[in-house]
């Protein structure tokens, strides 16, 4: 059979061989502590390289050179136009480098080298440019006031948008650079300066992503990384003093530890947290665009997306033809490492998440749960996990209730929409969903009454820097993308002149 692997690149090799520390105040540094954290390649569980385990001490530098790069304002105070041109210098040379960090993308996380280059570095650009455009598009507005006082007096009042300073970015590792970028380019869009923590299993392009914003012409300490555990270098990231904002990807139960600490200062969050994304398929749908469009809206990244459709009710008329397709779908997946670019499902990307996705399937099975499964992974020493279908599951389950983030889907038969409507919104959780319908007037009847800060129709996970994006009830609060992204990181300033 032929070798599909993609070659691994020399830049790629002598980078992963780098004893890798913190990026701070614009050059590489030591942590003051001699923990190192292993990176591993799920595809086969062999350690790649490492890289710091920062204390806190370590992160109170980053963020001190942060404060400084911003207060003295060799970035805040520039011309708009300067810093925009700064940012889609840095995207050019993401592009150049496109490959590269691709690789590296798919050598610590898992996924697919297709989705590396087309989402990690494809998307990511678009993402870059959008953001770097919107820096010169800051505005305010002017006011008319009936201020009464002293008698003759005349007013006029205008606001502003204001960096807000050090921004917190705690990054996942199901999205590592084009996650990552979403913190990053907002923030220096804004003027503010950012410390990054990365995930400690995914730190790899992060890293290489400040190496490329100081060749840019970021100066030095607006752009600083810190790697380490959440428990120790989060969380002291999050609770640091100096710190105006924390933009945070990642669980509910986190996302809420870090809401009460920024309670207690004050501090802006911006939380996109956990989803069980419900999708709605009525009995009109077109059953073909179905099973395409929620084969990849369920197993894109082996189902690790917050977005991921992971409950499908279906109406009872098509309920059994939809399940047959799912079926043949999920048996024709190839299964293997992320650089065979002929494989569709990938390993996991850790060996203590594939645990725990394949314990809420033990947990299904022991209750006689039906599963349905496609092919296993090649390597024993991978972190694989065969996509799976749970057939009509108890709504009890562990895996109906919890977000279980892997190729994991439930398929629920419904007697009528009201009744998929119901169980669709009987969640904690409200980050995404789809409604599947021929009907116009039935697609515009139902989306107001969906509980999620972004419903599809006939389409679902796929996103656009000019849609917000953000959840509801406990999938977090706030907005990213759009026009008014940048006002997350800034702050309204009144301006009050008589005259």
């Amino acid at each position: 059979m032929p070798d599909n692997t993609v070659a691994i690149l020399d830049s790629v090799t002598r980078f992963l061989d780098r004893q890798h520390g913190l990026y701070i105040d614009g050059k590489w540094c030591d942590s003051t502590s001699d923990a190192r954290l292993a990176i591993y390649n799920p595809a086969n569980g062999e350690q790649i390289a490492s890289s710091a385990d920062a204390n806190a001490e370590d992160v109170s530098r980053a963020v001190t050179s942060a404060h400084q790069a911003f207060c003295a304002g060799v970035w805040s105070q520039r011309l708009p136009a300067e810093r925009e041109r700064i940012l889609l210098r840095y995207a050019d040379l993401v592009e150049q480098h496109a490959e590269e960090l691709a690789q590296l993308e798919t050598l610590e996380q898992g996924k697919s080298i297709n989705i590396s280059r087309a989402f990690e570095v494809g998307c990511t650009l678009n993402w870059m440019r959008y953001t770097a455009g919107l820096t010169t598009k800051i505005t305010g507005q002017t006011m008319d006031v009936s201020i009464p006082m002293p008698a003759g007096a005349k007013y006029m009042a205008y606001t502003r948008k204001e960096p807000i300073g050090v921004v917190a970015g705690i990054v996942p590792w199901n999205f590592p650079l084009m996650i990552g970028i979403w913190k990053v380019m907002p923030a220096l869009a804004a003027g503010c300066s950012i410390v990054i923590k990365p995930s400690e299993t995914t730190p790899l392009t992060l890293l290489r992503m400040a190496e490329l914003a100081s060749e840019a012409g970021v100066p030095d300490g607006v752009f600083n990384i810190v790697t380490g555990k959440g428990s120790v270098c989060g969380k002291a990231l999050t609770e640091h003093p100096l710190v105006a904002k924390v933009s945070f990807t990642g669980s509910t139960p986190v996302g809420k530890g870090i809401a009460r600490a920024a309670a207690d200062r004050l501090t802006r969050v911006t939380l996109e947290l956990g989803g069980k994304n419900p999708a709605i398929v009525l009995k009109d749908a077109d059953q073909q665009q179905v099973i395409e469009g929620l084969m990849a809206g369920s197993f894109l990244n082996q189902g690790q997306v917050c977005a991921a459709s992971s409950r499908i009710y279906i109406e009872a008329p098509i309920f059994d033809n939809l399940v047959a397709g799912f079926e043949q779908a999920i048996k024709s997946l190839s299964v293997g490492p992320g650089m065979d670019a002929t494989t569709q499902i990938n390993p996991l990307v850790s060996r203590q998440h594939r645990d725990k996705v394949a314990s809420y399937l033990q947990d299904a099975k022991a209750k006689n749960a039906e599963l349905i499964s496609g092919a296993t992974g090649p390597d024993a020493q991978g972190f694989y996990i065969p996509p799976t279908l749970v057939i009509n599951p108890d709504a009890a389950l562990n895996l109906s209730r919890e977000e279980v983030f892997g190729p994991v889907v439930n398929l629920i038969r419904v007697k009528d929409a009201e009744n998929a409507l119901h169980q669709a919104n009987d969640t904690d959780f409200g980050l995404t969903a789809s409604l599947w319908t021929t009907s116009l007037q039935t697609a515009m009847a139902y989306t107001p009454r969906i509980q999620a800060g972004t419903v599809w129709v006939n389409s679902h996970t796929l996103i656009d820097a000019n849609m917000p994006f953000g959840g509801v009830k406990q999938s977090g609060t706030g907005r990213d993308f759009g026009t008014d992204w940048l006002d997350a990181y800034t702050e309204t300033k009144t301006v009050c002149v008589r005259y």
